[in-house]
């Protein structure tokens, strides 16, 4: 499974001929779901889902699926996709991959903004994607992608996600709002625990690709 990380908190996951793409929000490159099967949601913040981008995708491809929960679903009313609901606990196939839904609420950012909905996927058995939260797998994840950067979390949550998950391997997201220097302090953290845990802990720059195993 080939992985790309796109802009801030867009990823792309691509096995045979299907492809997965997670959370293409308002930051996310334009291009981010051109040849899309199927996009996975975790929430309704716009830097994770952005309904015309995906009513154009839906327009390209009328066999598109979107898997996310019921909050996103209702703002999504109006995108000619299948839209599929799905909460913590649920399991179903897609376009090839196998995909588990964990977690059920966003970290807290503020004390007069509510809490909603927050949506992990584990896909394939190997990669977690938290969305907005730092949500404890409760299985073995090979690989993690780490928020790690938001108005809703500090650094030392990020490390102690990293130290309670232990994946074989971490890739950054979230890390969009960060000029150079905020990058750079991510990049020597992820180096630390890298180093320190033995594990591939790195931020992979937009358009940047691994081959997972």
């Amino acid at each position: 499974m080939k992985l790309t990380k796109l802009r801030h908190a867009c990823v792309r996951l691509e096995k045979g001929e299907s492809t997965l793409v997670i959370d293409p929000g308002s930051f996310s490159e334009e291009a981010a779901l051109d040849g899309a099967d199927v996009v996975l949601i975790t929430h309704e913040h716009f830097d994770h889902v952005d309904s015309d981008r995906l009513r154009t995708a839906a327009a390209a491809n009328p066999s598109l699926e979107i898997w996310t929960n019921e909050s996103v679903a209702a703002l999504l009313t109006d995108v000619p996709a299948k839209i599929q609901v799905v909460r913590h606990g649920d399991a179903f196939d897609t376009a090839g991959f196998g995909v588990k839904v964990i977690g059920e609420r966003h970290a807290p950012v503020h004390p007069d903004i509510p809490i909603i909905r927050n949506t992990g996927f584990l896909v394939d058995e190997e990669v977690f994607y938290p969305g907005d939260a730092f949500t404890p797998p409760g299985v073995e994840v090979p690989t993690l992608l780490v928020p790690t950067n938001a108005p809703w979390m500090k650094g030392l949550e990020m490390i102690a996600y990293l130290r309670e998950v232990r994946p074989a391997r971490a890739f950054s997201t979230h890390d969009g709002l960060l000029n150079d220097i905020g990058l750079g302090i991510i990049d020597q953290w992820l180096k630390l625990e890298s180093d320190k845990q033995k594990a591939d802990m790195r931020r992979l720059k937009p358009g940047e690709s691994v081959t997972l195993p």
